[in-house]
């Protein structure tokens, strides 16, 4: 935690971006009025094609200095011209910055969850993969290493979804059930302990089957194709098994070219929700895409993070899943566990050597601001930045000698030392809908509590969101609302009934 005093004031919409460059290397840091650690100057100057920008820090007393410029700066307007002054102010800070504190920031100034949508940016607009190189360093300072590791998901998507460029005209369908055995200490998903007292499941799953069936109307309506489904949360397996069956049987009922769906995945994240008769419904009806989460094989972690399931128990029923028909298993691994290192994450390693599923995703821990971690931060020891950077090396290394190849990557903020989360899988085993979600490419319809729909405009790329309610108190109150408020959405997408 670091305290800041600016000396010279700056543009009152950079204040947040200085703090966040700062928070890439100081945890935690703020602003105060005098006496503060760390004391910053600057000064920029601009010409007609030339900006030049000078960050002073003075930190304990010793003083540091770095200086960034733009030689021919082409911008069509003043929101380009102070998005360019802005840049180059955040690359002479970034410099600063890794001089006082030795450390260099792999992602640059980089603060997007998104980075392979900035490769496919440069990608469609025909630069190959040197220049789009040169243009991510020169812009925002990523290092070659992680561009090669985007060219690389590009690549592989592209072969993942050949018609990647024009899936706009398909959707794809989230399903959120906001139920869970018990809340990791992690996370703020819309997830809340499963209980039958007081009718809310059942409530909730009026509702959502209603959702269900209106919004499949419209889209059969308008002919669309549905290239995936998603079963999301919370856990969708929390539920009971006659639960899961009729809401397969709804969707079944109600969704449009059902032989056209390339991809049905079911979270069944939580091994404690997995039985056998819930897996008979899953094969019944042809889904064979789950998650069995670990998130780590070391049992005195799990209880530490709230998860009330064994590292048995994950074993067992991954093994019952493959037994009982599920082809395409995905498992969950986060880096930076409470008291967890390299030797807990080589386990955790090992452990999913035994198994081989046919993707993992490696997450970087990630403090999120409503989260149990968040709030007593000396309660949960984490890894520090090295240790973290090499726990990522390590998964980078497994997965290249277990035959999996990256495919889809995001970031998030307040991310352990600056890293990413990278989802692996083997070759022709990707999840069509992780990838969509992260590209933003197609429109996704949210449906069910908690669920975020996002537009996305097939001409020009612009997007709008739109959330259903995370309670499933206000969801019940409110489903009929929002599938109105969907539906005037979409028809500004969908105008018209689609062609084939």
């Amino acid at each position: 935690m670091k305290s800041i005093k600016l000396n010279t004031p700056v543009p009152q919409d950079w204040s947040q971006m200085i703090l966040h460059l700062f928070n890439l290397f100081f945890e935690e840091s703020h602003y105060k009025e005098e006496e503060a650690e760390i004391e910053m100057d600057f000064r920029l100057n601009e010409s007609e094609s030339r900006i030049t920008a000078e960050v002073e820090l003075c930190v304990g007393g010793k003083m540091y200095s770095a200086a960034s410029v733009n030689e021919t700066v082409f911008a069509s307007s003043e929101k380009e011209w102070n998005k360019t002054k802005k840049r180059v102010f955040s690359h002479a800070m970034l410099e600063v910055l890794e001089k006082v504190t030795g450390i260099t920031q792999s992602w640059g100034i980089l603060t997007g969850v998104r980075p392979t949508k900035l490769y496919h940016k440069y990608r469609r607009e025909g630069l190959e993969h040197e220049a789009i190189k040169e243009r991510l360093f020169s812009e925002y300072r990523i290092s070659d290493e992680k561009t090669d590791l985007m060219g690389t998901i590009a690549d592989r998507q592209l072969k993942a979804i050949p018609d990647l460029d024009s899936i706009g005209n398909e959707v794809s369908v989230y399903i959120g059930i906001p139920f869970c055995p018990t809340k990791c200490a992690y996370c703020t998903f819309p997830a809340f302990a499963i209980h039958r007292k007081n009718g809310r499941v059942e409530s909730f799953l009026d509702g959502l089957h209603e959702e269900i069936r209106v919004m499949g109307k419209w889209m059969k309506e308008r002919n669309l194709t549905i290239t995936s489904v998603y079963y999301g949360g919370g856990t969708p397996t929390s539920i009971e098994a006659h639960e899961m069956d009729a809401l397969y049987q709804t969707m079944s009922e109600s969704f449009p070219n059902l032989e056209k769906i390339r991809e049905v995945t079911v979270e069944a994240g939580r091994p404690d929700t997995i039985t056998p008769e819930k897996l008979e419904v899953l094969k019944k009806w042809k889904i064979d895409r789950i998650s069995v989460n670990p998130q780590s094989y070391t049992d005195e972690t799990l209880k530490a993070i709230g998860r009330h399931h064994t590292v048995q128990e994950t074993i067992d029923k991954f093994w019952l899943s493959r037994e009982m028909g599920m082809t395409n298993i995905n498992m969950d691994l986060i880096i930076g566990l409470p008291n967890e290192g390299i030797e807990e994450f080589k386990h955790s390693l090992d452990e999913t050597q035994k198994m081989q599923p046919e993707s993992l995703t490696v997450h970087t821990l990630s403090f999120k601001r409503a989260s149990e971690m968040s709030r007593n931060k000396k309660k949960y020891q984490v890894a520090d930045r090295g240790t973290a950077e090499a726990m990522m090396e390590m998964a980078r290394q497994w997965t290249e000698e277990n035959g999996y190849v990256p495919y889809y990557l995001y970031r998030q903020k307040n991310i352990l030392g600056n890293l990413e989360n990278v989802g692996y899988s083997k070759p022709e085993e990707e999840s069509i809908y992780n990838i969509l979600m992260m590209e933003e490419l197609q429109t996704i319809i949210g449906i069910g509590c908690g669920a975020s729909s996002k537009f996305i405009d097939r001409n020009t790329g612009k997007i709008e969101q739109f959330y259903n309610p995370k309670d499933p108190a206000a969801y019940i109150l409110t489903y009929e609302e929002s599938i109105n408020k969907k539906i005037e959405h979409l028809e500004r997408i969908f105008p018209q009934p689609i062609v084939k």
